[in-house]
C-alpha cells in the first residue's frame, strides 16, 4: 500500500511539512508549556496555571462576552445574509442583481480598520447618525463606545453588518444552483413565496447555510479586530473585553506565557467542541 500511493505522499510531502513546523509543532508546544508553573526558566510540570486562570475575574469575563457574541452574530448574520441573498436571486435583470450583488460584497474587500473608523463616527455620540435616527424616533443619545452598558451592543451590530458579504455572497451562489424546474413546479401548484422559501430553497441550500453558519461560528471565538478597531486598547470594565484579547494582554502585556498558552488551549478545545456538536446536531437536517 505504501509502494502504490508513494507519488501521492511525496506531493503532500511540502504541505504536511508546511502543516508540521506551523501549525502542528506551535499546538503541541502552546499545550505542553501551559502546564508549566514555574514561569521562569527551566520546566515544572502542575495543573496551578489552569487553577488560577478559572479564578480569574478577567477570564471568565472575557470567556462570558465571547460566548454571548458567538451565540449572537453567526446566527443574526446568517439569517439576515439568507434572506438578502433570496432577494438577490429573485431579482430577475442581470445588470441589478450584478450592482447589489458588487454593493453587498464590498465590506469584504475593505479593509477592517477603514470599516470601524467609519463605524466609530456612526456610532459618536454626539455627531453619530444612528444617535441621530434613534433621535428622530424619540430616542435619547447612546454613548456607544464608552458607555459599558451598550458597548457590546455596538460591538455586535458591527460584526453581524461586517459579516453579511461573505456570507450573503456564498448563500447567492448556492440559491442560484437550485435546478429552476423546483420552483416552476411550485408555482404551477400556487405554492406562496413564504412556502416556496421554507420548503424548497432552505432544505436545499442547507449545506450553504450550514458551510456558513460553521465559518462565522468559529471566527466569532476568535474575534480580535473588530473589538480593536471600535475600542482601541479600552476593554470598559472587561465588557468588551474577548478570550483573544485576554491571550494578547497576558502574553505581550504581562508576559505571562503558561497563562496565555493555557487560556488559547481552552480556546481550542472550545472551538473543537462546538464544531464537533455542530456536525453531529446539522449531520440529518442537511440535505446534500
Amino acid at each position: 500500500m505504501l509502494k502504490k500511493n508513494r507519488k501521492g505522499y511525496i506531493y503532500l510531502l511540502p504541505a504536511l511539512v508546511l502543516l508540521g513546523v506551523f501549525v502542528f509543532y506551535p499546538i503541541i508546544y502552546t499545550i505542553i508549556f501551559s502546564f508549566d508553573e514555574t514561569k521562569a526558566a527551566g520546566f515544572q510540570f502542575g495543573f496551578g496555571t489552569y487553577q488560577y486562570l478559572f479564578n480569574d475575574k478577567r477570564f471568565i469575563q472575557s470567556l462570558l462576552n465571547t460566548v454571548i457574541y458567538a451565540v449572537v452574530v453567526p446566527f443574526s448574520s446568517v439569517f439576515i445574509s439568507l434572506i438578502l441573498a433570496n432577494a438577490l436571486a429573485n431579482i430577475k435583470n442581470k445588470t441589478v442583481r450584478g450592482f447589489f450583488q458588487s454593493v453587498y460584497f464590498l465590506p469584504y474587500v475593505t479593509s477592517v480598520v477603514a470599516i470601524g473608523l467609519v463605524w466609530s463616527w456612526l456610532f459618536n455620540s454626539e455627531y453619530g447618525i444612528i444617535n441621530y435616527l434613534l433621535g428622530l424616533l424619540g430616542v435619547d443619545k447612546i454613548n456607544w463606545l464608552n458607555d459599558p452598558k451598550y458597548a457590546m451592543t455596538a460591538l455586535i451590530i458591527f460584526a453581524v453588518w461586517k459579516s453579511l458579504a461573505f456570507n450573503t455572497l456564498i448563500l447567492t451562489t448556492g440559491i442560484a444552483s437550485i435546478n429552476p424546474q423546483y420552483y416552476q413546479a411550485a408555482k404551477i401548484d400556487q405554492a406562496k413565496g413564504s412556502t416556496i422559501f421554507r420548503k424548497i430553497t432552505i432544505p436545499l441550500v442547507s449545506p450553504m447555510i450550514a458551510y456558513t453558519y460553521m465559518i462565522s461560528l468559529i471566527a466569532s471565538f476568535k474575534v480580535y479586530t473588530e473589538v480593536y478597531v471600535l475600542f482601541g486598547g479600552r476593554t470598559l470594565d472587561g465588557k468588551v473585553s474577548t478570550v483573544v484579547r485576554y491571550i494578547i494582554d497576558r502574553f505581550y502585556g504581562d508576559q505571562d506565557f503558561p497563562l496565555a498558552f493555557a487560556a488559547s488551549v481552552i480556546l481550542l478545545l472550545i472551538i473543537l467542541t462546538v464544531t464537533m456538536v455542530q456536525k453531529v446536531i446539522t449531520r440529518n437536517k442537511i440535505h446534500y
